[in-house]
């Protein structure tokens, strides 16, 4: 378990440091812009490498039962993360989905933390969804104070095109298609359904 919570606070305690505008311009002066991502990106890749390694591992051995959700809650999973995929597309394709939630990456994890929450009550499992659950709340909360273009993945200028919004919803729905098809075994060990 100190190997996940250790992921996480790397993990997350890095994509925290954005709400700090003082203590990340500081670093941008130290280490300039390029510095600064480089570093960013590597803690973030580190912390992401050992949540992930940490969570197979407290699987592994079998953490504590927090809470034990009823099995028709899978159901429930597998229908919430359908837009999930949708609005990880949305994040990266100008669209009108993307504008209307303005920032669909952190919908998609709020939502994505959210569901799986709902489907696995072990400690270890509480830990990283509620943790990713916790940080988009947060970030969320923290981009509408910093200003309505903070936090944004892509910009979009002018009107999306016309067939945009279907474009992205064929995306997302390919992309659940494939974790439930096999990514989500090959990827996450665990098979979906």
């Amino acid at each position: 378990m100190a190997l996940l919570i250790a992921g996480l606070v790397l993990f997350l305690g890095i994509h925290f440091l954005p709400m700090f505008r003082s203590v990340r311009s500081g670093l941008i002066s130290t280490l300039g812009e390029n510095g600064y991502k480089g570093g960013f990106t590597l803690v973030a890749a580190a912390g992401l490498g050992l949540t992930i390694y940490g969570y197979g591992v407290a699987r592994f051995d079998g953490p504590p039962i927090v809470y034990d959700p009823p099995f028709w809650l899978r159901h429930v999973t597998m229908l919430l993360m359908v837009p999930v995929f949708i609005f990880l597309a949305a994040a990266y394709v100008p669209c009108r989905i993307q504008k209307t939630l303005k920032h669909p990456m952190l919908v998609a994890v709020k939502l994505w933390a959210f569901s799986h929450l709902l489907a696995n009550g072990d400690l270890a499992s509480v830990l990283l969804f509620g943790g990713f659950l916790l940080w988009a709340v947060v970030d969320r909360i923290s981009v509408k104070r910093r200003g309505e273009g903070a936090g944004q993945i892509a910009a979009t200028a002018g009107d999306p095109g016309k067939y945009s919004d279907m474009v992205v919803i064929l995306i997302g729905l390919a992309l659940y298609g494939a974790f439930v098809w096999k990514l989500h075994a090959w990827l996450i060990g665990v098979p979906v359904g």
